[in-house]
């Protein structure tokens, strides 16, 4: 399996993003989601990736570059389908998506997760991001959990 660029608007993106945002709908409340629009991952800003099995979509990344605090990354739409958790995507893509990002010379990369993920968090933690207080645009939320990795001493 390789990681390859994604079409925001494929047939197979779109019923994963639907996934996605079922999932995320059905763990917090609206006010608390923070979900990128299949027209927001056509942006240039926008680096969309994912992984096939076999001829299946298998799981899914973006990484936005942001520019309001210093240049940096924002991780969105991570996501692997269930049946094909436990196989290393989800290592794969953030592995790519961090590679990403230092070819781009950002000085870290930042992410919002929810606190009903606790394997999201752990996932994250294990490539080294710490938490964090809110950034960018984001609210203090009781239901949110932010996290950074910073890039600038690798």
């Amino acid at each position: 399996m390789e990681v390859i660029e994604l079409n925001p608007h494929s047939e197979e993106v779109i019923s994963v993003i639907e996934d996605i945002d079922t999932l995320m709908n059905s763990l917090y409340p609206a006010e608390s989601n923070q979900l990128l629009s299949a027209e927001e991952l056509l942006s240039d800003d926008v680096y969309f990736i994912g992984m096939h099995e076999g001829e299946e979509l298998a799981g899914c990344g973006a990484i936005v570059h942001k520019r309001d605090d210093g240049v940096y990354g924002e991780l969105k739409r991570i996501y692997v389908k269930p049946k094909y958790r436990g196989k290393g995507i989800s290592k794969s893509i953030i592995n790519a998506l961090i590679k990403y990002a230092k070819k781009e010379r950002f000085h870290a990369i930042r992410l919002e997760t929810g606190v009903k993920q606790p394997e999201a968090i752990h996932l994250y933690t294990r490539f080294g991001f710490k938490k964090r207080c809110e950034f960018g645009s984001y609210q203090f939320d009781p239901l949110s959990v932010y996290m950074e990795l910073d890039l600038t001493h690798e």
